[in-house]
């Protein structure tokens, strides 16, 4: 069989993150509606990890990480998985998953500044103008007085900024890190160390644990979701993506899934969906042409 060359697998990885990684916030939306935020990640993460050694096994990859690789895998595991991920589904207990999904839309602002003061990366100017329109976007949307209705919302706006700020930093570190090389590997050690992190949160914080079978139907479908896609597929693609191409271009992922997470919120759990919204929403999306169409 002909191997798939590197520019589909690129495209392919981009399909993931975009349109997997938008869904992620309505199906965790579901989930956090019933299963307290830290212990879902916790069990998330858990299964995630079983899984993707298990696959790397099956195929004779070695298991192996040196003692600077397990370091950084700690570090951008608590970016990535505890902070970027508990911490943002425990925010969804006070905002819309598609309006959570716009605020995450900040990320390629952040990841621009970050490699500015970090690399004293130089901004081209169609980085520039995409950082404008995206800018323009945010403003539309938090300045929407009907979404942003009391304290608990204004809680759950900070914790969402914090969470990305966190986010973007280990997307610029990873793209320069020493962590394993295969890609299941790497994801698995993240999502492995990750879970015993938010397992540990958890019980400190005193959440009750629940069996599997306790839980609806449609929390069962939508971490079965979350493990399947969310985490075996776009995380792997999303750690692939991050060697492969620049930090920026990965970035765009948070102009996109809002925009999907928008469309399923309204469809399936009813949420708001403003005129004022989709407009911001297509400025979005402009913003990541001009952002994703300069050359590597």
């Amino acid at each position: 069989m002909k191997p798939i060359s590197s520019r589909v697998l690129i495209i392919l990885a981009f399909i993931a993150i975009y349109i997997i990684w938008g869904s992620t916030y309505l199906m965790n939306k579901i989930a956090v509606t019933e299963l307290p935020a830290f212990f879902l990640a916790s069990f998330r993460f858990l299964c995630a990890s079983v899984l993707l050694f298990g696959i790397a096994a099956l195929s004779g990859k070695k298991l192996t990480i040196t003692k600077r690789q397990l370091r950084n895998s700690i570090f951008v595991a608590f970016l990535f998985m505890v902070s970027g991920n508990g911490l943002f589904v425990w925010a969804l207990k006070f905002l819309d998953s598609g309006f959570a999904a716009l605020l995450a839309s900040t990320q390629p602002l952040f990841v621009l500044l970050l490699m500015r003061l970090i690399d004293k990366k130089r901004m081209r100017q169609k980085s520039i103008i995409g950082i404008v329109f995206g800018i323009v976007g945010m403003y539309l949307l938090v300045s929407q007085r009907e979404l942003v209705t009391d304290e608990d919302t204004l809680l759950g706006i900070f914790i969402i900024f914090s969470c990305v700020i966190g986010w973007s930093y280990a997307s610029v570190f990873v793209s320069k890190a020493d962590l394993p090389k295969n890609h299941l590997i790497s994801t698995g050690y993240q999502m492995g160390i990750a879970c015993c992190m938010l397992a540990i949160i958890s019980l400190l914080i005193g959440e009750e644990w629940t069996s599997p079978l306790a839980w609806s139907t449609d929390v069962q479908w939508s971490m079965a979701l979350l493990i399947i896609f969310g985490s075996l597929v776009a995380f792997t693609a999303f750690n692939y993506l991050l060697k492969q191409v620049s930090t920026e271009k990965v970035a765009t992922a948070s102009y996109v899934n809002p925009v999907v997470a928008l469309f399923l919120g309204w469809w399936i759990l009813d949420e708001t969906l403003t005129t004022q919204s989709l407009i911001a929403a297509g400025i979005l999306l402009i913003g990541v042409y001009f952002i994703t169409s300069r050359k590597r």
